[in-house]
């Protein structure tokens, strides 16, 4: 595939199938830009096609996730631009959010250094957050008057427990790697020196698994995590099980349990069921 050209983010393609992207903004600490946000728009895009793609890790370059936004180029510079404004908010910003968290491929978020306010939006939309033992989390909005807007607060309350989102929010109190897993944010924290390492076993672990059923997965439970009753529920996942069958083309269930029961070659416990 045709690699694109980007001047603010960062993307590796090593050829495991697994996609690096990095912010790369370091003399801002990675902070988002308009052109950052239009720039991971059309990444976003362009690893959804792209066949040899399965798993899709994002950071931030020179030891920073994101300081969040710019201040001076998204809210000053669009300040009496409200067209450009509008267009960025209703469109090129939902890559964080609405694009980010429905995105069919898995997303792994990767916490060096700071991670602060709209940072915590795609931080929460991908399924997995791995962060150093030492990163800098925080959700200082507070301190100089306004509210976590756009999608932060949503996401705080879809990560954390109800006090302990409350408190971050209301006191701007830092946390580091180790309390952020404490209070859910994150997945685990590992030291620095070993983030990389970590985070590669894991997206090599789920590139191994049959990706149509992980697809299916995180979006059934991300749908029942935002509010089912229980028949909802159970019809829902009743037809995605349907639509799994009839779309994956590996055929992973029945394919697994007739390894499974028929020719006692497989224990799916222990290992997803081989892959071509």
């Amino acid at each position: 595939m045709t690699e694109s050209q980007y001047s603010t983010i960062n993307i590796e393609r090593p050829g495991d199938g697994i996609a690096w992207v990095f912010f790369n903004r370091p003399e801002k600490r990675n902070a988002m830009s308009p052109a950052l946000h239009r720039e991971m728009y059309r990444a976003l895009d362009e690893l959804e096609v792209d066949d040899e793609v399965d798993i899709v890790v994002i950071g931030g370059a020179g030891g920073n996730f994101s300081a969040g936004q710019d201040l001076k180029e998204f809210f000053r510079y669009l300040e009496d631009k409200p067209n450009e404004r509008y267009l960025m908010e209703q469109r090129y910003c939902k890559w964080r959010w609405d694009r980010l968290s429905t995105f069919p491929k898995i997303t792994i978020a990767m916490v060096e250094g700071w991670c602060v306010g709209g940072a915590f939006t795609h931080l929460v939309a991908c399924d997995f957050a791995i962060a150093a033992t030492d990163a800098r989390f925080s959700l200082s909005e507070v301190n100089w008057g306004i509210i976590p807007g756009g999608m932060v607060t949503k996401a705080i309350v879809e990560a954390m427990r109800y006090r302990d989102g409350l408190h971050y929010i209301l006191t701007a109190e830092e946390l580091d790697g180790v309390r952020a897993t404490e209070v859910g944010l994150v997945n685990r924290a590992v030291p620095a020196d070993e983030l990389r390492a970590h985070v590669q076993e894991l997206a090599t672990m789920l590139r191994r698994k049959n990706q149509h059923v992980l697809r299916a997965s995180k979006q059934a439970y991300r749908m029942l995590a935002r509010g089912m009753d229980n028949d909802q529920a159970l019809d829902y996942l009743g037809a995605k099980f349907t639509q799994l069958q009839a779309t994956d083309p590996t055929k992973g269930y029945s394919t697994g349990l007739s390894s499974f029961i028929d020719h006692k070659s497989y224990q799916p416990v222990h290992a997803p069921y081989p892959q071509g």
